[in-house]
């Protein structure tokens, strides 16, 4: 393990000094248009998925890109980890993402987010966050945009019971497209609010997507019911990796109970 530290050290480092490089590359695109800056933000994308490999001996697999609609979208993915956030972006012509309006405060990367039409939230508006929310999204994506939405709206560990909420539900009514659901097991080899980074292969898979005119209750419970499985499929087999690769599951990637789909929670929204 002494290896991996080292390993996930360097990458750690190596992570942001790239980001920083990117920063510098984009700052031209202030002047350009929106798809200048987006196009950086794939080959940070890209790059940042390539050095997890060369230094952490982490690899990725897609699988169901053929189910990718074109046009605009709403993109449902587990959230597990920070590696989705970029990793999904090279995927989509005109990605959107719903954030907290304090990441625009921070020069550069913040200023980029704005330059990039991004949905800046104020959490301190409460109950009005979801009107908001399903407006902005419903015109960005009635643009041509595909939003990227995690539907529990923070990162949940592996093995952890899921909670989807119901703004995604919302939001997917009011946009009148379809969503697509992507499973996925990026927590097991970059965990959650963790520094080690462990080899491996992360599985994405592009889900089924699902139409137009469900309701809210109807689309989360499909879309919780895909997820899930799919993505507790994915964990179970990279489970089964690591633990031909190091003997044992690592410690942070052992839950405290088997993992359901929360039928309860998703009710309660």
């Amino acid at each position: 393990m002494t290896s991996i530290f080292v390993r996930s050290l360097i990458f750690n480092v190596l992570f942001y000094l790239l980001l920083v490089f990117w920063i510098l590359v984009a700052v031209p695109t202030f002047v350009l248009p929106r798809r200048a800056l987006i196009g950086v933000a794939k080959l940070w994308g890209r790059s940042s998925i390539w050095l997890m490999r060369v230094v952490c001996n982490t690899r990725v697999e897609f699988r169901g890109l053929e189910k990718i609609p074109q046009g605009p979208l709403i993109v449902a993915p587990k959230h597990q980890s920070m590696w989705e956030t970029f990793a999904l972006l090279q995927f989509f012509d005109a990605p959107l993402y719903i954030l907290k309006r304090e990441l625009t405060w921070i020069p550069f990367f913040g200023w980029f987010l704005i330059k990039a039409d991004m949905i800046a939230i104020n959490r301190k508006k409460g109950g009005r966050i979801l009107m908001e929310m399903a407006r902005r999204a419903s015109e960005e994506v009635n643009r041509g945009r595909q939003l990227i939405i995690f539907p529990e709206g923070t990162r949940t560990a592996v093995g952890a019971p899921p909670h989807y909420k119901a703004g995604v539900a919302q939001i997917y009514v009011d946009c009148d497209v379809p969503c697509l659901p992507v499973a996925l097991n990026s927590g097991l080899f970059w965990p959650r609010r963790q520094f080690m980074r462990y080899p491996g292969t992360i599985v994405v898979e592009f889900l089924d997507p699902l139409p137009v005119g469900l309701t809210r209750r109807e689309f989360i419970d499909t879309v919780s019911e895909l997820i899930e499985t799919a993505s507790n499929r994915l964990i179970e087999a990279g489970r089964k990796e690591q633990a031909e690769l190091f003997g044992r599951v690592p410690s942070a990637n052992v839950p405290a109970a088997a993992p359901t789909v929360a039928k309860r929670n998703i009710g309660n929204q």
